[in-house]
């Protein structure tokens, strides 16, 4: 099992590991440990690099596969038991943060001044779409929704993540904002994301310490993808 890093410190740059496994098949390796984020959640992985005595591994994405995080690796596999520094992407990552952060500030706005689930979602850095649960949907509205979730950003909002027993967790109401419970049926902890007098939900992804850091949310369009299902698209400017 690999120590996930990044659940704990979305910020941490840098860490000290050792090759656990190495999968010559896929050209990946498994850390002991790791602050590499694997794709999850509509969020992307983390790229980065493995330093290994003289050599410099790289990164090319991550995956998660059972209790284990897969390193893909661009070329010479390092050797089972080697000591690395592992350094992630920073500008990458801290992008994705942002726009996960922008996103659940979005879902929040929708839930509680509209009532309305997320559907789905993905995301890449600073751009993302959400879908959501709204039978009409109108310039007007999404300028409203626009202008809502940009007032939370100002309010400058701490975050704050958390673990709890599953069986307690699922007794707050609205943890679950998405139409469809993800929560996997064998996992004891919940980890939640909370935005400070905004949101609360369970949640497994990086995310920044304050909604200031996200700068601001534009909706640059929007569609309808059925009768009560509308699509928003949005980017993240500075």
């Amino acid at each position: 099992m690999s120590e996930l890093l990044f659940q704990k410190d979305s910020y941490l740059k840098e860490f000290k590991c050792s090759i656990s496994e190495v999968n010559k098949t896929e050209n990946a390796v498994v850390l002991d440990r790791t602050a590499f984020y694997p794709a999850g959640g509509g969020q992307p992985y983390d790229t980065g690099i493995l330093e290994g005595g003289s050599n410099v591994y790289t990164v090319e994405r991550t995956k998660k596969i059972g209790d284990s995080v897969y390193h893909y690796i661009n070329g010479r596999l390092p050797e089972p038991g080697q000591t690395c520094m592992g350094k992630i992407d920073w500008d990458r990552r801290y992008k994705l943060m942002r726009t996960h952060t922008a996103m659940h500030i979005l879902c929040a706005v929708a839930w509680r001044d509209y009532k309305a689930k997320v559907t789905g979602g993905d995301m890449d850095c600073l751009s993302a779409r959400m879908d959501f649960e709204f039978e009409n949907f109108n310039r007007e509205l999404v300028d409203e929704i626009e202008k809502k979730a940009n007032e939370e950003i100002k309010c400058r909002r701490d975050i704050r993540v958390n673990f709890l027993e599953r069986e307690e967790a699922l007794k707050i109401p609205d943890l679950i904002k998405t139409k469809e419970d993800l929560l996997p049926r064998g996992i004891d902890k919940i980890r939640t994301v909370e935005i400070e007098g905004l949101d609360l939900q369970a949640d497994g992804g990086t995310h920044v310490k304050n909604t200031a850091e996200v700068g601001s949310i534009k909706v640059v369009r929007f569609k309808s993808k059925g009768r009560i299902n509308k699509r928003i698209y949005v980017e993240i400017e500075d």
